[in-house]
């Protein structure tokens, strides 16, 4: 059993940057594929970034490209997600992410083995 906790989150002004991490407890932690999903009132929720076991692949989705950056760290078994260049449209919330994979993760909702209780990202205009 993996526990996820999120930190992090907040509200800022458009323009601006915020970093999001994710500490993971239990289970080994190199067994997982990490990433980051948001999910806003109505909607689904969707995939933002994706990171490897190893942190060597990185996977976005296109309306993050060039904004955001995923990373981990496994010494201490977290992920980051800066986000730069926030605008109103990235307000939702945060969950991170843990998929059961060492090769080729999916980085889907589906897919998904373990997910964090979420960190509000609110960004002001």
């Amino acid at each position: 059993q993996v526990q996820l906790v999120e930190s992090g989150g907040g509200l800022v002004q458009a323009g601006g940057s915020l970093r999001l991490s994710c500490a993971a407890s239990g289970g080994t932690f190199t067994t997982y594929a990490m990433g980051w999903f948001r999910q806003g009132p109505g909607k689904e929720r969707e995939f933002v970034a994706g990171v490897n076991w190893s942190g060597g692949t990185t996977k976005y989705a296109n309306y993050v490209k060039g904004r955001f950056t995923i990373s981990r760290d496994n010494g201490k078994r977290t992920i980051y997600l800066q986000m730069n260049s926030l605008q109103p449209e990235d307000t939702d919330v945060y969950y991170c992410a843990a998929e059961t994979s060492r090769i080729n993760a999916s980085w889907t909702a589906s897919s998904t083995d373990y997910w964090g209780e979420g960190t509000l990202v609110t960004v002001s205009s």
